[in-house]
């Protein structure tokens, strides 16, 4: 072990007489450790860190003076959805600006089912961030059994379980379920835990969309812990949360959950986006029941007075429990059916129908939009002091739960474009919130380690070059819910995989990401 180690070393010491590609001269090194900055100059050669330190005689082709400003590692957002925009921007602009170099998609239960193929497409594509991704429950579900709401037989979960295995055996980095989606949250407890079972025996990561996130979160908190616990797994519990009004002030109970799970010795960790509003589909607002077997079956079902009066007092009991008067909390972020509805409340766009003012009307609404496809929507219902709360808990990491953005299209959440500098400029610099050596911990370092990504998230000889070089007073998140589509200011340069994608604050045409596989052994 010692002669092997020895040899690791010796692979990246780098003699002075040999040129390396860049060097980065004067920085103040965030290392992604959580350790205090400290002045070094980096020399990059073939994508990696080839040395770190005051670097005197080596030569390079480029260097870059990083004077007054912070170089870190280039932050990994572990919670995203880019499948199906890879072609529309590769650039992936959005994350880039944002100082994001690698991405974890397949979250919340949906992924591509055959990754192998999905890796060959990545590859083929070129984005200019690396890209890992997780097996969806909800697809592996879909596979088999389609949306029906049942349990699966013994031979359809044998089924399950071979798809799972091909995901893992392919690369993936763990499993991943949204338990508020059609067809997931048909699944009982143990179907979800014989399939995290087989993710355990490839080192994978549960990542889980839990099955409610307002009145009964507690339970579903419980849920993801005790699949841990069962699986042998180590738990990720995304965008935690508390939704609704009637749940503000809960944090400290959930987290106090995630702390007794951690201190039984079970791998818990969560991830959060920095915003009071979440981001999904319209469906979310519907009772599950109506939601199985596909759009026909749902229109069916919508087009039955006797169903759309028990959906629209289901709806408005869940209003009021939220203590509002009118849907004014759901907003409309892309609705392909009618695009004057994007960026309008469920209540505006009930006026614009010229229908009543009246929660019953606008529960008739989402009915038709419904039945015209869904849409894709931003909840307002947050607590900022919950927000804030939860950011302080120190194994919480930051992630977008957004996709790849094609630049002025929809109103989409502001955090597909500004979730990193959000956290350096709202919470770190200007209130305080944590510190900026936990801020790029939690973006770098901890994901790394979750996730099982060997050579990323720190500042280290041998590892990938994905880096970033920033002033922390410059960089300022500029997407609102009013206006999402403005890039993020202040990261100066963003390499990845040692080629650089931004420089001197403007992204170029260079697609350098790669494809992240688990690695097991």
């Amino acid at each position: 072990m010692r002669f092997l180690l020895v040899l690791f070393l010796l692979s990246f010491a780098i003699p002075d007489d040999v040129s390396v590609d860049i060097i980065i001269r004067n920085g103040k090194i965030l290392d992604g450790t959580g350790n205090s900055w400290y002045h070094a100059d980096v020399a990059i050669k073939d994508g990696k860190i080839v040395r770190i330190g005051k670097i005197k005689n080596l030569k390079a082709t480029k260097e870059i003076d990083a004077t007054g400003m912070f170089v870190s590692p280039g932050f990994i957002d572990v919670h995203t959805h880019i499948e199906g925009d890879e072609d529309a921007n590769p650039l992936a602009s959005n994350f880039i600006y944002d100082g994001v170099t690698s991405v974890v998609t397949g979250n919340c239960g949906s992924s591509n089912v055959d990754l192998n193929r999905y890796f060959s497409k990545l590859d083929s594509v070129k984005l200019s961030i690396n890209v890992a991704s997780l097996i969806g429950h909800n697809n592996v579900r879909k596979a088999v059994l389609g949306t029906a709401n049942r349990e699966p037989t013994a031979e359809e979960l044998t089924r399950m379980k071979t798809i799972v295995e091909q995901a893992m055996t392919a690369g993936a980095v763990g499993f991943s379920t949204g338990l508020i989606y059609i067809p997931g949250t048909y699944a009982k407890t143990a179907e979800v835990v014989a399939l995290a079972k087989v993710a355990s025996g490839y080192n994978g990561v549960y990542a889980s969309h839990i099955r409610d996130e307002a009145d009964s979160v507690a339970f579903a908190i419980n849920e993801a812990i005790q699949v841990g616990r069962e699986a042998n797994i180590g738990v990720e519990i995304s965008h935690f949360k508390l939704s609704g009004q009637q749940n503000w002030g809960r944090s400290d109970e959930t987290l106090g959950l995630v702390r007794e799970a951690r201190n039984e010795g079970l791998d818990v960790t969560i991830d959060q986006y920095p915003y009071t509003a979440s981001s999904t589909s319209l469906s979310t607002l519907l009772p599950d029941n109506v939601l199985s077997d596909g759009q026909d079956s749902i229109n069916a079902r919508l087009q039955r007075p006797e169903v759309r009066k028990q959906i629209s007092e289901y709806m408005i009991k869940k209003l009021r429990k939220r203590k509002l008067k009118h849907f004014s909390y759901p907003v409309v972020a892309s609705f392909k059916a009618d695009t004057t509805y994007n960026g309008k409340s469920i209540e505006q766009v009930n006026l614009v129908k010229g229908r009543k003012h009246k929660a019953q009307e606008e529960a008739e609404t989402i009915m038709d939009m419904m039945q015209q496809g869904g849409a894709g929507m931003v909840f307002h219902g947050m607590s900022e002091d919950d927000v804030k709360n939860i950011m302080k808990y120190p194994f919480d990491m930051f992630a977008s739960d957004a996709s790849i953005r094609v630049f002025n299209s929809g109103v989409p959440h502001p955090r597909g474009y500004g979730t990193n500098a959000r956290v350096l400029a709202k919470y770190v610099r200007d209130e305080k919130v944590i510190s900026l050596e936990d801020a790029i911990r939690r973006m770098t370092s901890l994901p790394a380690q979750k996730f099982n990504l060997k050579d990323r998230g720190l500042l280290k000889e041998g590892f990938a070059a994905d880096i970033l070089i920033f002033n922390d007073k410059e960089v300022q998140d500029l997407s609102t819910f009013d206006k999402p589509h403005q890039y993020t200011k202040g990261f100066k340069y963003v390499l990845v995989n040692g080629e650089m994608s931004v420089e001197n604050g403007i992204q170029n045409a260079v697609r350098n990401g790669r494809t992240l596989k688990s690695n097991t052994l």
